[in-house]
């Protein structure tokens, strides 16, 4: 129990440590297409789309858990793409809040003749309201070795709070480029968005600290096999300051006629972090997955593999009318 509650220690502040220079994330990064690239906003194969993701990590090492809680709409229309999205993110003992609201705009330019070859690029504008509970953290200038050692909040912390809570302004960019032809074998895709542009100030005592730039590169082939089975190997690199993340995937749906439904499915290996499975089903207007991470980090030996779940749900408005509606770089 003791060793338990070390690595916990360690975990958490490794964490916060970690915080000051990178962003939260999801596993199934790609069901939530604003969260993935701003360029994605209205590339959608219906009228109208209506999405929620939740992730639950670290259950296994912290008795409150990290959060992530995403909602998110979009519309296409004509050549431009309108939505918005809800984040809430929540971490640690001391209640770390993160909420952002956002609003996106993309323009859908075709580059040939055709209209096969396709170039998406998009805008979001918004903010985050971060909040922290700082008088349930210790710091070190509180322990004290009576009765054992131990942590005395009454103490001086020899930190000069500002405040709990600040806003912060968040502008995002992306581009994508995706080959939309109908009835073809292969559809390749390549995208770029990068986060936080305007770097703003991210501190509660007042300093000049600043949130690094979020840099997403991702790319996949959509290969239709057949008119019932399709598969999409993907790839997705995370850059912010000095952390660098490599994730590579497999997508995989059948399509089982009689009964008129996709049965999804899909693996991901985040490098030096995680496996990722994944689970689903296509139906009707609805896309349902849920996701487990399997840890394979340093901490794995304390958590058991065990890292974190992720459940999304989305639902598709009414086919559009246009019967030459592209293949768009997701399912």
């Amino acid at each position: 129990m003791r060793l338990r509650k070390k690595y916990l220690l360690v975990c958490t502040l490794s964490t916060l440590s970690v915080l000051q220079a990178q962003d939260f994330h999801l596993s199934m990064y790609d069901a939530a297409p604003l969260f993935l690239n701003p360029a994605m906003t209205g590339l959608v194969e219906s009228k109208m789309r209506a999405h929620a993701q939740f992730r639950n990590q670290w259950n296994a090492l912290a008795y409150k858990p990290y959060t992530t809680a995403l909602v998110s709409f979009d519309v296409p229309k004509d050549k431009w793409g309108f939505g918005g999205q809800i984040t809430n993110m929540r971490a640690g003992f001391a209640n770390y809040n993160v909420l952002q609201v956002l609003g996106s705009v993309a323009y859908d330019l075709p580059v040939d003749a055709k209209r096969y070859h396709n170039l998406s690029l998009g805008l979001q504008l918004g903010f985050n309201q971060k909040q922290l509970e700082n008088g349930l953290i210790t710091f070190d200038s509180q322990f004290t070795t009576a009765n054992g050692g131990s942590f005395d909040k009454s103490l001086p912390n020899g930190e000069n709070f500002k405040g709990q809570a600040y806003f912060q302004e968040v502008v995002n960019f992306g581009a994508l480029y995706y080959y939309g032809k109908q009835q073809t074998r292969f559809n390749p895709f390549v995208g770029f968005s990068t986060f936080n542009l305007t770097k703003p100030k991210d501190s509660f005592v007042g300093g000049d600290n600043r949130l690094p730039r979020r840099y997403y590169y991702h790319a996949g082939i959509r290969i239709n096999a057949s008119e019932i089975f399709y598969f999409i190997p993907k790839i997705l690199i995370y850059a912010q300051a000095h952390i660098i993340q490599q994730t590579y995937a497999l997508d995989a749906g059948y399509y089982f006629k009689g009964e008129k439904f996709y049965a999804l499915a899909g693996y991901t290996f985040r490098v030096n972090d995680a496996s990722i499975v994944y689970m689903g089903l296509k139906k009707d207007n609805y896309i349902f997955k849920l996701a487990y991470d399997f840890n394979t980090s340093s901490l794995r030996g304390v958590s058991k593999t065990r890292g974190a779940y992720e459940i999304s749900i989305t639902w598709l408005g009414k086919k559009s009318k246009n019967s030459e509606i592209k293949n768009c770089p997701r399912l």
